[in-house]
């Protein structure tokens, strides 16, 4: 086995002189993704053949899209990453799998195991890493194997990335079923009252029990909120607004009421309209019905943790 070298070696022996990267990203997606290059936001890439040419000194951060539920930090994505002397390789969060991704060479041939495409489509790939490497096999006259992928073209370095490179996102594993805490407070569950499935039963505060009453279906980024083993779904009401009690309501597709969207900070927001699901005035006790409020930062009312 070849002696492994730490980046921050390899980068000071390897890094040839004026070298320029330039890197071709085309988003395959049937929908619009937002691109980030070393977590910070390019823009959009249209759908169906959007593209983008970026152009570094050096290697490029972390190409990902938040697409697909991902995040803007990276987590939840897939993620083109690239080193010095033409080495590529991907990266999957195993967590979750937001779209499919490719590298391939600019102008390079595969030649004897260099210069291939590295592609990984599916979750159980093994064509990446499940973390970033932190050290790669020094150059060699044989190529590297899988995930790590090299093309030596010295002094200059060309790349196709692809998003969704089989025009397709990957369909996106089933929600979970959980249990909705009030700030993390475990002992207390989002509770439908009395466990009377029907339209119009209040969901309250209540001690957690572990019954069918306090079981949810949730996703992060826009979801609905659905009573597990049900077609009930949490429901704003036709007019919500601030202190109108949150209740749950057979399960409609495209029905605003029923809209909401699970943000990074824990809060369940109804889709464009600036209301949270909230503890009515913070109170923990039993049969305290829930309400829909104005979202307000740091309020720790509308903080919702499974």
């Amino acid at each position: 086995m070849l002696p492994l070298l730490p980046l921050t070696l390899l980068s000071l022996l390897l890094l040839p002189a004026h070298a320029v990267h330039q890197y071709i990203v085309t988003n395959r997606c049937p929908q619009q993704i937002p691109l980030y290059i070393a977590g910070e936001l390019q823009g959009n890439l249209a759908a169906n053949g959007g593209s983008v040419t970026k152009t570094y000194p050096g290697p490029a951060g972390f190409f990902y899209t938040s697409a697909n539920g991902g995040n803007a930090n990276a987590t939840g994505t897939t993620r083109a990453g690239f080193f010095d002397d033409g080495v590529y390789y991907l990266v999957i969060d195993p967590s979750h799998f937001n779209t499919g991704l490719s590298i391939t060479p600019l102008n390079h041939a595969p030649n004897n195991g260099f210069c291939v495409t590295a592609a990984c489509t599916v979750g159980t790939c093994t064509t990446a890493f499940q973390q970033p490497p932190t050290r790669f096999p020094p150059p060699a006259d044989t190529p590297p194997d899988p995930p790590v992928y090299r093309c030596p073209s010295s002094p200059d370095y060309g790349y196709i990335i692809e998003f969704c490179p089989g025009g397709a996102f990957p369909p996106l594993p089933p929600p979970a079923t959980v249990s909705l805490h009030p700030n993390g407070n475990g002992a207390k569950c989002a509770d439908v009252r009395g466990a009377v499935f029907a339209d119009g039963t209040a969901v309250q505060i209540y001690d957690c029990n572990g019954t069918p009453a306090q079981k949810w279906v949730i996703g992060r980024a826009n979801t609905k909120v659905q009573l597990a083993g049900t077609n009930f779904c949490l429901d704003a009401g036709s007019t919500p607004g601030n202190g109108v009690g949150a209740k749950i309501w057979t399960c409609y597709d495209n029905l605003p009421a029923q809209a909401w969207y699970y943000t990074d900070d824990n809060r369940i927001a109804l889709t464009d309209q600036g209301l949270c699901l909230d503890l009515t005035n913070g109170v923990l006790t039993n049969s305290n019905q829930l309400q829909t409020w104005q979202c307000t930062d740091n309020n720790n009312n509308q903080v919702w943790t499974t």
